[in-house]
């Protein structure tokens, strides 16, 4: 996909129009120690980094910006469990494209049982209508585990010309069904579909052409595959993980 066939080619954040009231621990992130403003131009893109880093927080104003409900789900979504989610999207400008998505979701694995109990809320209270859960692959998420439902979900509800963002969808995935799930984000993509992912798995980064962008105080740096932390350390571990772990036990 083009730059200029993108549904979001990037977007900005002011350091000095968040305030205390939003939250000291948004002053406190790495990521926003400064002005924030990236550009995509791929239709697959990462946020990557440390624990605290910021990649969740972003990926949640992001996707809040675009109407997603916080607890995730798609823009028809409008449950809320808790009131816990970041004010920072009121603090992003967001840069559209010229298309607009024919479909959209935002997956998070911290959620994801309450996106699951929604749907099923909705099935019940809709009977006459077709099922909802065939769009989700005619069984209760609740009814499969935690890596089949994630994949039901991609595999069945997502289609081409989607808007899609991912949080940590690695986290109920073996590294089996990380490369199916490699292998879906690739078929929609080239159906017309826009990715952005936070994640900690080595495996989903690897996606051919995809932009990784790792957060840090400097802000989000844009870096090769093989230049992040997470191939580096897992390249030194599988190589030899006996001397690795004699470095980590001597003490």
């Amino acid at each position: 996909m083009a730059f200029e066939n993108l549904f979001i080619r990037g977007y900005s954040i002011r350091r000095d129009e968040i305030r205390e009231e939003d939250g000291a621990y948004l002053l406190d992130l790495p990521v926003l120690q400064s002005d924030v403003q990236l550009g995509f131009h791929s239709p697959v893109a990462f946020f990557v980094g440390e624990n605290g880093s910021g990649k969740s927080t972003l990926l949640e104003a992001l996707a809040v910006s675009c109407g997603f409900n916080p607890e995730g789900g798609s823009r028809n979504f409008r449950f809320s469990t808790s009131d816990t989610h970041s004010p920072l999207c009121r603090h992003m400008t967001v840069i559209r494209g010229s298309r607009r998505p024919k479909d959209g979701f935002f997956l998070r694995a911290e959620s994801f049982y309450n996106v699951a109990t929604e749907i099923d809320r909705l099935d019940r209270e809709n009977p006459l209508l077709p099922s909802l859960l065939e769009r989700y692959g005619g069984k209760s998420l609740h009814r499969q585990s935690h890596g089949e439902s994630f994949l039901s979900l991609v595999l069945n509800r997502f289609g081409g010309d989607g808007l899609y963002f991912l949080d940590e969808p690695e986290a109920a995935l073996s590294p089996s069904r990380q490369l199916t799930l490699l292998a879906q984000i690739g078929a929609l993509a080239r159906k017309g579909s826009q990715f952005i992912i936070a994640t900690h798995s080595p495996i989903l980064m690897a996606y051919p052409g995809a932009e990784i962008y790792v957060l840090n105080e400097k802000g989000a740096a844009r870096t090769d595959y093989r230049q992040t932390e997470h191939y580096q350390i897992t390249k030194q571990f599988l190589e030899n993980p006996a001397r690795m772990l004699e470095i980590l036990m001597e003490e």
